[in-house]
């Protein structure tokens, strides 16, 4: 018999979800350091080239590992969700104070992925790209609709699925009529409504449409293991359902998966991965319960919110670089060869934004919003 599943409890959620919420933002944090750029571009043409590339978006028609991050991002945010939810009810909050903390929790995920992007060399900005801002979409559409069946539910991640495609397909707009090519699709039209720019690597503010289904996935996903002792055979046969669904829809040639513009396939393909890796978290923390060494991954996942705000912001402005001249000047002096210095300089930047994370997490100081 399998064993029961295992809460901490500081959080009352899951040893999982924190490992892998932690485990994205380390994958996160570190491709802030431009290790994985670095290490793409100089190993071009050789076999070990198949491995880094994974840790790069695909340039259009296709998908890599790196694809994956994001989706996973916005389905932990639904799983927590609804840990978090049901704690709060359960301890007598009203839906009505609930639904309060989640408007200004939105408000702030818009604000503070609008000023991930505002402030640029040649002036502001103002972009709704990022993945916050995304999220403060999703957010609130997953909390909506947080109390109806599950089936109605799923009805609406069905509907947002059928809206995005014929958003792309039928609406036609003169130069962005061609739904699956690059500059030339309706989120680029959208784009310049409300920006007045495209982005140059083909992402869209309206992929917050279909990715809203990730998190409302998570959200149906955190009930679900809330509800029941074991719940790992159900997230194995989801995620394979959709694996085969989304994976289908681009063999037949019906809709190609494409992470950049969020296409149906793109976000049921995902969406079965991220089962699948929650599935294989849950069985190896919660079911197996190895809990040793998950402290440098959960550290970071409990306070994710401060530590991807501050590589976005700090880090990419100024903190990265600094480090990194400081560490290339030192290593100079014994001529290390670039790869060294690469390498160096990516493992004291990771390490120090890891140490202020433990740091606030042996403070028990928590960033959330």
């Amino acid at each position: 018999m399998p064993a029961t599943p295992i809460t901490t409890p500081l959080t009352g959620r899951l040893l999982s979800l924190d490992f892998l919420r932690g485990f994205i933002m380390v994958l996160l944090a570190i491709e802030s350091t431009g290790i994985y750029d670095y290490l793409n571009d100089h190993s071009k043409g050789q076999v070990f080239n198949h491995f880094t590339i994974q840790f790069t978006h695909h340039p259009w028609h296709g998908l890599h590992f790196w694809d994956l991050v994001q989706p996973a991002f916005m389905f932990m945010a639904g799983v927590a969700m609804a840990f978090s939810l049901t704690k709060q009810w359960e301890n007598g909050v009203t839906w009505k104070q609930s639904f309060k903390k989640i408007l200004k929790r939105c408000g702030l995920l818009f604000f503070w992925g609008v000023f991930d992007y505002a402030v640029r060399p040649k002036g502001l900005s103002f972009e709704l790209w990022d993945v916050l801002t995304q999220l403060s979409f999703t957010t609130l559409v997953a909390f909506l609709i947080f109390r109806w069946s599950n089936l109605a539910q799923v009805g609406v991640c069905v509907g947002l699925l059928l809206l995005t495609e014929v958003l792309y397909r039928f609406t036609n707009m003169p130069g962005f009529n061609m739904p699956f090519t690059d500059q030339h699709n309706f989120g680029n039209y959208v784009d310049i409504i409300l920006m007045n720019k495209i982005n140059k690597g083909g992402w869209v503010a309206i992929n917050c449409i279909p990715t809203a289904v990730h998190t409302i996935a998570g959200a149906l996903v955190g009930k679900l293991l809330i509800n029941g002792k074991n719940q790992l055979r159900t997230l194995m046969i989801l995620g394979l359902i959709c694996l085969v669904i989304g994976f289908g829809l681009d063999e037949f040639g019906i809709t190609p998966i494409i992470k950049r513009i969020a296409t149906t396939s793109f976000t049921i393909v995902s969406l079965g991965w991220c089962l699948w890796f929650l599935a294989l978290a849950y069985w190896w923390v919660d079911i197996k319960g190895h809990r040793k060494n998950l402290t440098f991954f959960t550290v970071v996942g409990m306070n994710s919110l401060f530590i991807y705000l501050f590589f976005e912001i700090v880090g990419d402005r100024w903190f990265t670089g600094y480090i990194t001249f400081i560490s290339n000047g030192v290593l100079s002096w014994v001529n290390a060869g670039e790869l060294i210095k690469a390498l160096v300089a990516a493992t004291c930047v990771f390490g120090l934004e890891w140490l202020m994370c433990y740091f606030l997490y042996k403070k028990k100081i928590f960033f959330k919003l």
